[in-house]
């Protein structure tokens, strides 16, 4: 019997993706476990496998097809020996697929006709029904581009425009501005359209959310360094051997991993209607690549030597920039770092990535005048860290105990091994 194969739900927050492209061709025969096709998401590009036997009858989505939703039919497989002619039954059941080009428009959800009652049952995604809980939206009043009819979280995104025709003037006016309203102000200007690939579309719909329902609040401490870069040089000096440099994010990585042990209350993410404390220090790292950004975890970081931790984080960095990850190496952790220090930047505030419960970001360490203990003026590296807090999780004087702590391994680096 001929079967659908659908598009997979490659993390458990995927709701669409690309099909970059097929590793099979119609005609061939494949078995359980024969790779298909690469599939990318916001974060990673993945071979998805057969997971029936059969030949491929029909290929529905052709390569290079962007925003393929989760469990929309993307190919038909026939048991061998079966006639095409069982594959149409199977082809007129298959729910049209909403491929956005980068330079097309996407439809507008108005044109199409509105459900005929409100009573009717609302089929949506668990995210879909969390967002429109969040924002007040009325699902029946939506509808969806999903499979079969199904309400996913992208018709959500267009929920406001819908609402701003019946909202007073000043709402209206604070909603953000549609993509032709903009290029309408530049229209005698020239300019590059940039359409925005999965990840960026992901990254500004999580960081909007994190400002917007993230109750930040940021705790700054300066830091002295001298002793770490005497203990980084001595070290390198021995590790050099082995072909080991260390850095001082990896340092960093380890006095985080430390302080999270000693105020266990911070190594905690926020989980809806409870807090979940992590026994582990599993920390995350912001790695710029093109186009975007990565926070892959360092697991276990508490329990692991500074030089297996930078072996680590190299790889990991490398991995992410050719989008190699897995998403269990970027998906959890409780806590996050985000260093700037090496382009230049003093200090800043970075947004908490949720769920977890803060974020640190790392300034760069500058020779500044400072005050010696004994009253004389004297130079040291200073390094300025910035703590960003959720709130609901972390308190003020509980985020400013991991800080001191944080400060007592980076000044004391000699106390991380102890």
């Amino acid at each position: 019997m001929a079967i659908q194969i659908l598009m997979p739900a490659l993390s458990p927050t995927m709701e669409e993706g690309t099909l970059a492209k097929w590793l099979v061709k119609e005609g061939d025969t494949v078995n359980s476990g024969d790779l298909l096709a690469e599939i990318e998401t916001d974060k990673a590009t993945m071979e998805f496998e057969a997971v029936d036997e059969g030949v491929i009858g029909k290929i529905l989505v052709t390569e290079g097809t962007e925003g393929v939703a989760v469990n929309a039919p993307i190919a038909i497989l026939l048991e061998d020996g079966e006639e095409t002619s069982a594959m149409d039954a199977v082809a007129d059941t298959a729910a049209p697929v909403a491929a956005a080009k980068p330079t097309e428009e996407k439809p507008v959800a108005a044109a199409t006709a509105p459900r005929a009652s409100t009573d009717a049952r609302v089929f949506a995604t668990p995210l879909a029904r969390r967002i429109a809980a969040d924002k007040g939206i009325d699902l029946a009043s939506l509808s969806g581009s999903g499979p079969h009819g199904r309400i996913i979280k992208a018709d959500l995104e267009t929920a406001p425009a819908k609402a701003a025709a019946t909202t007073p003037a000043k709402i209206a006016i604070a909603s953000s501005a549609t993509s032709d309203s903009v290029k309408a102000m530049y229209q005698d200007r020239a300019y590059e359209e940039v359409p925005l690939n999965s990840m960026r579309k992901i990254i500004a719909a999580r960081l909007t959310e994190a400002k917007q329902t993230i109750p930040h609040f940021y705790l700054r401490r300066s830091i002295k360094l001298d002793s770490l870069m005497q203990a980084r040089k001595e070290m390198n000096a021995v590790l050099e051997a082995d072909g080991i440099k260390l850095s001082v994010n990896d340092f960093i990585i380890k006095a985080s991993a430390r302080a999270l042990q000693d105020v266990p209350d911070c190594n905690a993410v926020w989980a809806e209607d409870r807090i979940l404390k992590l026994e582990p220090s599993d920390v995350a790292v912001a790695v710029a690549i093109e186009g975007g950004l990565f926070t892959p975890i360092l697991r276990d970081a508490d329990k692991k030597s500074i030089s297996d931790l930078s072996r680590e984080m190299k790889d990991l960095a490398a991995r992410a920039r050719d989008k190699k990850l897995a998403p269990q190496e970027y998906q959890g952790g409780s806590f996050a770092i985000s260093n700037l220090g090496m382009m230049g930047i003093e200090n800043f505030d970075a947004v908490i990535n949720p769920p977890h419960g803060s974020i640190l970001a790392v300034g760069a360490g500058m020779k500044k005048p400072v005050v010696a203990d004994d009253g004389s003026l004297t130079t040291a590296i200073v390094m300025s860290v910035t703590l960003s807090v959720d709130h609901r999780v972390i308190d003020g004087a509980l985020g400013a105990q991991f800080l001191a702590r944080l400060a007592l391994y980076l000044e004391n680096p000699l106390a991380m091994f102890a």
